[in-house]
């Protein structure tokens, strides 16, 4: 990133970490996210000067000083944090690992092993950045994340066109786990690719991206 970008005086929403879908009062559909990026996106939001709220799942990862953080569990519970504060925010960053789905009966009790297979049904959850980017006002900047096994770019740019967003972060599922991280940051015009590197890095150079759409709409 060439110019020197700044946050100053603009709102940031973040969504961090995994979403949990119960299935009784033990047992849930998630993931291995541990918010830590979410998180990281938020520190680099903050010291650009943004004022930074984060819609965080159950986070294993520390959240940052001086950023607001609202904890939710559920991909519905997120989807309504969501709701009631995209419109106020500047720029938008949906970096939750979200499930896809959920259980259409949730068990008020331990469900107990018995002979013979479990049939479980589930449902797909809503897209939360999808949702908010439709509800957008002009000059808002929204910016997606794709975790992908395999041809993430492409898969990238079609959820970049389909979800009306104006950046997507292309990643692998070896970002969930680790305290490294390497993306490629797609939008309509080009692709970069983000070299291996801490996740404080790597968000850095994500926000700084963001923040020059926001600012020179490139």
């Amino acid at each position: 990133m060439s110019r020197r970008v700044s946050l100053r005086g603009r709102t940031v929403l973040i969504t961090s970490g995994p979403t949990r879908e119960s299935l009784d009062p033990v047992r849930f559909l998630t993931n291995a996210s541990s918010g830590a990026m979410g998180f990281a996106l938020a520190a680099a939001a903050r010291d650009l000067g943004a004022r930074v709220c984060v819609v965080s799942g159950p986070a294993t990862a520390a959240a940052p000083r001086g950023v607001d953080v609202v904890p939710v569990v559920t991909a519905l519970q997120m989807l309504r944090a969501v709701r009631a504060r995209a419109r106020r925010a500047d720029l938008v960053i949906a970096a939750a690992a979200v499930s896809d789905w959920r259980f259409t009966r949730v068990s008020r009790h331990k469900l107990k092993r018995r002979a013979g297979a479990l049939r479980l049904t589930v449902v797909p959850n809503p897209d939360i950045i999808r949702d908010a980017a439709s509800r957008r006002r002009p000059g808002q900047v929204f910016v997606g994340f794709a975790l992908e096994t395999r041809r993430a770019a492409q898969y990238a740019r079609a959820k970049l066109v389909a979800k009306g967003l104006d950046l997507v972060v292309a990643n692998g599922p070896e970002n969930l786990a680790s305290g490294r991280a390497r993306a490629t940051l797609i939008t309509r015009q080009a692709a970069r690719a983000v070299p291996e590197g801490t996740k404080a890095r790597v968000a850095r150079a994500i926000v700084a991206a963001a923040a020059s759409i926001l600012e020179h709409g490139e």
